[in-house]
């Protein structure tokens, strides 16, 4: 990587869907220049994809929270069974191992308390692997560069 496949990934980053001319400019390229490297950088598995960001509320999504899961069990079973519990649930967007007091983080949402209060019920307290669930409310996000 060098500083042109940085400035291409910083242009991308912040605007996904620039056109490859519009990209070429910044970046003091030729198009057919920093198309070769936006491709290999796909390749490499560098840039893994493009996605939309949506706006939550018009998407129906009032309620967000983190939320803080200690497993019963520290084991590699426990592990895997609480992961695959909430692998294909819509709620949980992002699942973090991470370490600390507890082993995951979760970036739950919902349209509302009420929806939350039965994921939390039917989904982490129907879990044989959690132990303690810790729910903190997001009440704002002045930053987001995900």
């Amino acid at each position: 990587m060098d500083r042109f496949d940085e400035r291409i990934l910083q242009s991308l980053k912040s605007d996904g869907r620039i056109s490859n001319v519009e990209l070429s400019e910044r970046v003091g390229l030729s198009p057919s220049a920093t198309l070769r490297r936006v491709q290999d950088l796909e390749r490499k598995g560098i840039i893994k994809g493009y996605r939309a960001l949506l706006d939550n509320q018009k998407m129906g999504i009032g309620f967000i929270a983190y939320v803080s899961i200690g497993l019963a069990s520290h084991s590699k079973k426990a592990q895997l069974g609480f992961e695959e519990h909430v692998r294909f649930v819509n709620e949980v967007v992002e699942c973090h191992n991470i370490t600390g007091a507890n082993e995951y983080l979760l970036r739950v949402e919902t349209h509302d308390l009420a929806s939350y209060k039965a994921f939390h019920a039917d989904v982490l307290g129907e879990c044989e692997h959690v132990k303690a669930i810790t729910t903190m409310v997001v009440m704002d996000t002045p930053k987001d560069e995900r």
